[in-house]
Formats: C-alpha cells, sequence, structure tokens
C-alpha cells in the first residue's frame, strides 16, 4: 500500500519504479471516498487527475521524470482560481461560478507536473478560524471529529492532515494558513507580502492576503515555495526580488538569534500547557546553542483591533463587485427596484459572518468614523511594522504561540465572535506588517489535541526562516 512521507521520496519510488502517478492517484481517490465525512473537499476532479496521472506516467517511461512535481498530488482552496473549474469561496453569491482563467501560482504548479486533484472546503470568503462559516457546511478535525479544524483554511488543512493529497494551497490573511496547521498538527507557512503572486486569489483584504502552504514536512514546504513565489506581470504587488532555492539550501548548523515577547508567553488569553510547553521549547533552543532572548512588547493588545477594523474595511470594498449582476447567485427580483435588486441578492447569497464584516468595515470607511477607527488603525500597523523592524535589527526570528488555545469544540464559540477574533492574537501580526511566518507542529496537549510553535523572520527572509525551521523540527524528533 502506498504510504506518503516527502516529495523527495515519492519521485525516487517513481524513478526505481515501486509505484506510479496513476496509482497514487487512484490511493488518494479511494482515500477522499474513505474520508468523504469530513467534508474537506467541495470538488474532487477525479477522472482529470487520473488522465493526468496517465499522461506524467506515459511521459516518465520516454524521457524520465520531469518537472519538480511530477505527479505530486495537490488540492487548492475554495479561493484560488483554477481555469475551466468552479471557484465560489465556499460562498452561495458565487455557487456554479467556473472560473476563466488560472491563478498564476497554480500554473506554475501545473508547469512542474504537479496532479491537481480538487477544491477544499473552506470559511465563506476565507473569513473565519473555524470551517464553520462556509456554505457547504462545516470541515471535521480528523484526530477529533468534534473538534473545529481551524479556518479559514480549514479543509485545505484537514487534505494534509488526513492524507487525502500531498500538500495543498491556502490562503492566509491573519492566519488562515498557520491557526489551522496548528489544529491540524501539519506545517503551515505564510511567506511574505508579495513573495508570491495573488492574481487567481479571490480577495478578502488585499494589502493582508497571501497565498499560503500546507505540508506534512518543512521540506514539501519549501519546494512549493520555490515554485510559486516571484514576479508576475499580472500582480503589480508582487516582489520582483529573486527566488531562493529554498529546498536545497535547507540543511545548515547555523546558530540563530531568537526572540519572544513575555507579554505573548504571559497574556491572559493563553492555555497554560501552550506557554509551559514553549518556554520548555525556549530552554532547549538555549541548550542547543541557540541565543534566546525576552524582548519587550507592549502593543500586542492593539494588534486584533487594529486588524479587524482594517481587514474589514478592505472586504467591504472587495465585496462591493459581488451585486449578482454580471456573474453569481442573483434572487428572483423580476420587477424589483435596482437597490432592491443589490439588497436582496446579497442578502440572500451572503452569510452571517461575510454580512457582519462588510457591515463593519462599512461603519469604520464612513463620514464620522473614518479617522476614529480606520485612519487610527493604520498608525497602530505603522507602529507596529516599526517595533517588529526594530526587533529584527538585532534577531533572526521571533517565537510566538500560533494559537492561545488547542482546536475547540464545534459551536464552543459560536455565540461570541469577539472570543473567535481574539484567537487570532498570534498569527494577524505577521499579516499587518507583512512577515513571513511559520506553525510548527511540535506538541501534544493533554486534551489530546496538537499545537504548534510559530516563527517569524523579516522580510523576504523566507531561507533563514525555512533553515530554523528545519532545525527545530529535526531536534524535536531526538
Amino acid at each position: 500500500m502506498f504510504e506518503y512521507f516527502s516529495i523527495e521520496e515519492y519521485h525516487t519510488r517513481l524513478r526505481t519504479e515501486q509505484t506510479t502517478c496513476t496509482e497514487v492517484v487512484q490511493y488518494y481517490l479511494k482515500r477522499i471516498r474513505e474520508y468523504q465525512h469530513l467534508n474537506a473537499y467541495i470538488e474532487v476532479y477525479a477522472d482529470e487527475a487520473i488522465q493526468r496521472a496517465a499522461q506524467l506516467d506515459e511521459q516518465r517511461k520516454e524521457v524520465g521524470l520531469q518537472g519538480k512535481l511530477h505527479g505530486v498530488v495537490i488540492a487548492l482552496k475554495d479561493v484560488i482560481c483554477y481555469k475551466g473549474h468552479k471557484v465560489s469561496a465556499a460562498s452561495n453569491i458565487l455557487k456554479e461560478f467556473t472560473s476563466v482563467y488560472s491563478a498564476t501560482a497554480v500554473e506554475r504548479l501545473i508547469a512542474e507536473g504537479a496532479i491537481i486533484i480538487g477544491n477544499c472546503n473552506c470559511d465563506e470568503f476565507a473569513m473565519g478560524s473555524t470551517n464553520e462559516n462556509s456554505a457547504y457546511g462545516k470541515v471535521l478535525n480528523a484526530i477529533d471529529e468534534t473538534r473545529v479544524p481551524g479556518g479559514s483554511s480549514g479543509g485545505s488543512a484537514v487534505a494534509v492532515q488526513a492524507g487525502l493529497c500531498m500538500v495543498s494551497l491556502g490562503s492566509d490573511t491573519g492566519g488562515s494558513v498557520r491557526q489551522p496547521a496548528d489544529f491540524c498538527g501539519i506545517v503551515g507557512l505564510k511567506p511574505t507580502y508579495g513573495r508570491v503572486s495573488r492574481y487567481g486569489l479571490i480577495a478578502y483584504a488585499s494589502s493582508f492576503d497571501q497565498i499560503g502552504i500546507f505540508s506534512s514536512n518543512v521540506q514539501d514546504a519549501a519546494l512549493i515555495l520555490e515554485i510559486i513565489s516571484g514576479k508576475d506581470e499580472f500582480d503589480s504587488t508582487v516582489s520582483t526580488k529573486e527566488v531562493d532555492d529554498y529546498s536545497k539550501k535547507l540543511q545548515t548548523n547555523k546558530k540563530f538569534k531568537f526572540a519572544y515577547f513575555e507579554e505573548a508567553l504571559n497574556h491572559k488569553s493563553i492555555d497554560s500547557e501552550i506557554s509551559t510547553a514553549i518556554h520548555q521549547r525556549i530552554a532547549a533552543l538555549k541548550k542547543d546553542g541557540h541565543s534566546v532572548s525576552a524582548v519587550k512588547f507592549d502593543l500586542i493588545d492593539y494588534i486584533v483591533p487594529a486588524y479587524y477594523i482594517l481587514t474589514t474595511a478592505e472586504a467591504s470594498s472587495n465585496l462591493s463587485r459581488y451585486d449578482g449582476v454580471k456573474f453569481g447567485y442573483r434572487t428572483n427580483t423580476s420587477g424589483v427596484a435596482l437597490n432592491d435588486f443589490y439588497k436582496q441578492t446579497r442578502t440572500t447569497g451572503f452569510g452571517k459572518e461575510v454580512k457582519r464584516r462588510i457591515m463593519l468595515g462599512t461603519f469604520v470607511l464612513s463620514a464620522g468614523y473614518f479617522d476614529a477607527y480606520f485612519t487610527r488603525a493604520q498608525k497602530v500597523r505603522r507602529l507596529l511594522y516599526e517595533q517588529i523592524q526594530s526587533v529584527f535589527k538585532e534577531y533572526d526570528f521571533i517565537i510566538l504561540p500560533t494559537s492561545p488555545v488547542t482546536a475547540f469544540k464545534f459551536g464552543e464559540k459560536a455565540e461570541d465572535p469577539i472570543a473567535i477574533y481574539l484567537a487570532d492574537i498570534y498569527t494577524v501580526m505577521a499579516n499587518l506588517v507583512g512577515v513571513p511566518a511559520i506553525s510548527l507542529p511540535l506538541f501534544k496537549h493533554s486534551n489530546g489535541m496538537p499545537f504548534g510553535l510559530q516563527l517569524m523572520a523579516t522580510h523576504f527572509d523566507e531561507l533563514s526562516l525555512l533553515q530554523a525551521s528545519d532545525q527545530v523540527l529535526s531536534e524535536n524528533k531526538k
């Protein structure tokens, strides 16, 4: 029976004819059927994936293994466009909409021989931390099906966690890759803002959104990142900086300088076991020869309010295009005035959480409140940027928890959206200042659920971030 360990090991088996792409795709399709109740996938491209696998098998017979991702089975979050396939952002307002082009990241995966096996469930328009806000129903955590998988990229995380694909892509606006990775016990990487093109990513908050990666190991994440990164004429915000060969430069014996915030590890919101485990990991890093120091950080309680003011403001603008006129869902409003048509279509098409954020965003942008909320939040964002940059002048990385809690029960926080928003306290900072961050699966709570350690690096230093992550995970296995 096929068992997946890494892309490198899988390619070795293909070269030595121990398996074929067709056999592997059939294996994953079988697992997807067996674990269909997890609701990780919205749509599975079964026939297409088998056909693609057969083509790759024939190609390999003729010219050998071609492409860095030859036969690698990948899933996409339902906010990433794939030409000729449905993309809905898990919303009724875009149900049955078929993408007319592919995201740049998807094109680059396919060009390297990847097999796209399906699109994954998520919180509607990437708004949520539990994957309970989807038009297709909730996604279940494969470790404990009574608990949330995290969000918004919960389906993409569970697809990797449950072995329903090799790697997957998600999107991270405020932790939507790292938090579900934490809840599911896998690796979740958010690159620097602008490292990966956002062309073909359905926008939530344009100055925060970034395509991210789920994998079972750092090596796979490094390889996917090096493939999907780089300049793109279709995205004016993407960086033109050269892309490192991340996957070839992972191994290093370098000793790094880590900073951590006592204010974060001793915050009233954090579970005591999580705080203790991270303090113990800090002691282990020091024992291994790394430098680890506490740094004062007094802005922690301003992070979540600033994030939600700014992202909802951007969302209210970005989602205004979904009005039922040119594409997507429209309610039956024959003979109704235009404003009423918009109102009824959007009321029916959008879910509760999306409507809440649109209204909040519209409010903070309105006359009389713009300066009181939006302008002040922008000032906080600038202060955060300056403080984080000052830390990175002396240190290589910042250590943080990924989440203050482990995966919680479904419905546990349903009546208190503020409690869910506060669960983002450790992840949104990386999006506010645009730096890369990763969640590493290191720990297990007494409740049986996994939780991780988050590392943040300075802008465009994904190479050092991946090197340190590989070291940390390797040392954890000893």
